[in-house]
């Protein structure tokens, strides 16, 4: 197919990060017709949806084939870890994302933590358990708190367990390991040293050679103001981080990125879509915390709005492995986005409560408002998740940007509305 023909595109997704993607996608001149499964209310408005489970592989395989689509965006991790760009590539549909063996990175955490010891990539001290007595014996002897206990596999991004106390840790390591609360991602743990500082999020496009660190984020994943109660999936997000300089970025450029896209095509892994980091700004230097193999929730909603350059052309080039031949642009505004959430989120939450203060399209004048739990039926949206809207702003500052959001915000209604009133204003 000539690169400058027009494209079919399936996403695959129904949330926020998946609608943040369709409506950059959607900017694209080349872009053609544009579907997605299972997609949201919000996504219904932006492209025709359909309702084939994100991890199902031999669904969305025969959707593919059926719409004859010329690319699969495949942006949940699920499925890729699972193989679902392998199970494409197969039967003859290009997709974007890492194949099985590359989205191990974050489909297993021993697996990650044992690339960054053998590749010297800065990250916690850490020990891995599959008997949960020896995981305790570990953490009792060592006797620093908090202790850090992760599940070794993908657990809805609640795997991981801050422990103040032997007690805590006793709790964490036999709901992973004994009542395997997360099935069998808590087979293994990893017990690691618990760190300190800003933490910061980068999204980066990768063909497997060459790596290109998209703008910086800030993710708020704690439920309450001033970073208080369980976590979430993420109540908010900013970017630029403000704690992220370009000394920090080189530091991380040449410590980071770029020895993990080298170790995994040493590996025999090469790693071809989007690689997350999420760093901590310890005092001893900038260090890994974990690996995502896709496009962060919520960070995309303010990461891509920022992107000037087509995203198209950026996924051609990571297809055709020519990303050093392309130069990615972003603007120098500020964007924040504010989550409104259900009430009860992260805990039990009803569903079906309708939304108003917004148009036929799901939007809102002097925002964008991607929609992560919504339901589209006659003409009115309603609640249908946890996460249920991200109110989008981008402007020349930050004060200006979540100003315009938190106004938008107060637009917008569902019973029991919940969102935090600090996003942006908070140090860590």
């Amino acid at each position: 197919m000539n690169n400058k023909d027009s494209m079919d595109i399936l996403v695959v997704g129904g949330g926020g990060r998946e609608h943040a993607i369709i409506r950059k996608l959607k900017e694209s001149p080349r872009c053609g017709k544009l579907y997605c499964t299972p997609g949201n209310g919000g996504i219904s408005r932006d492209a025709q949806c359909f309702d084939v489970k994100a991890n199902d592989i031999a669904g969305v395989v025969a959707l593919a084939k059926q719409l004859k689509v010329n690319l699969v965006f495949v942006a949940p991790d699920d499925p890729l870890v699972a193989g679902m760009v392998d199970a494409l590539e197969k039967e003859g549909v290009k997709a974007f994302g890492p194949r099985a063996n590359a989205a191990i990175i974050e489909g297993s955490k021993v697996f990650s933590k044992h690339l960054m010891k053998k590749y010297n990539i800065p990250t916690a001290d850490y020990e891995v358990f599959e008997n949960p007595s020896d995981a305790l014996t570990y953490i009792r002897n060592r006797g620093r708190y908090p202790a850090v206990v992760k599940a070794d596999g993908l657990a809805l991004g609640k795997g991981v367990i801050l422990c103040d106390n032997y007690k805590d840790a006793k709790t964490a390591v036999k709901s992973i390991m004994e009542d395997r609360v997360f099935g069998s991602s808590g087979r293994r743990v990893v017990v690691e040293e618990f760190m300190k500082g800003p933490e910061v999020s980068i999204l980066a496009f990768t063909d497997g050679i060459t790596i290109y660190p998209m703008v910086s984020a800030m993710d708020h994943k704690r439920v309450f103001d001033g970073d208080m109660g369980p976590n979430t999936g993420g109540m908010g997000t900013i970017s630029p981080n403000p704690h992220y300089d370009d000394k920090v970025a080189e530091h991380c450029m040449e410590h980071i990125f770029k020895p993990t896209i080298d170790s995994m095509q040493k590996e025999g892994r090469p790693f071809k879509g989007c690689l997350f980091f999420g760093l901590m700004l310890t005092t001893d230097g900038p260090k890994v915390i974990e690996y995502n193999c896709r496009f962060g929730d919520p960070e995309t909603q303010v990461v891509l709005p920022r992107l000037k350059t087509d995203l198209l052309d950026i996924v051609c080039a990571i297809q055709e492995e020519r990303l050093n031949e392309i130069t990615i642009e972003w603007s120098d505004d500020a964007c924040a986005c504010v989550v409104m959430a259900s009430g009860g989120y992260p805990g039990e939450y009803p569903k079906g409560k309708q939304i108003d203060g917004l148009d036929q399209s799901g939007q809102k004048n002097e925002a964008v408002i991607f929609h992560a739990g919504t339901r589209y039926h006659e003409g009115v949206f309603y609640t249908n998740g946890g996460r249920v809207l991200g109110v989008t702003t981008i402007e020349k500052t930050l004060d200006e940007a979540l100003n315009i959001a938190y106004k938008s915000v107060l637009q917008i209604h569902f019973e029991d509305a919940h969102y935090r009133r600090d996003i942006g204003k908070t140090s860590f």
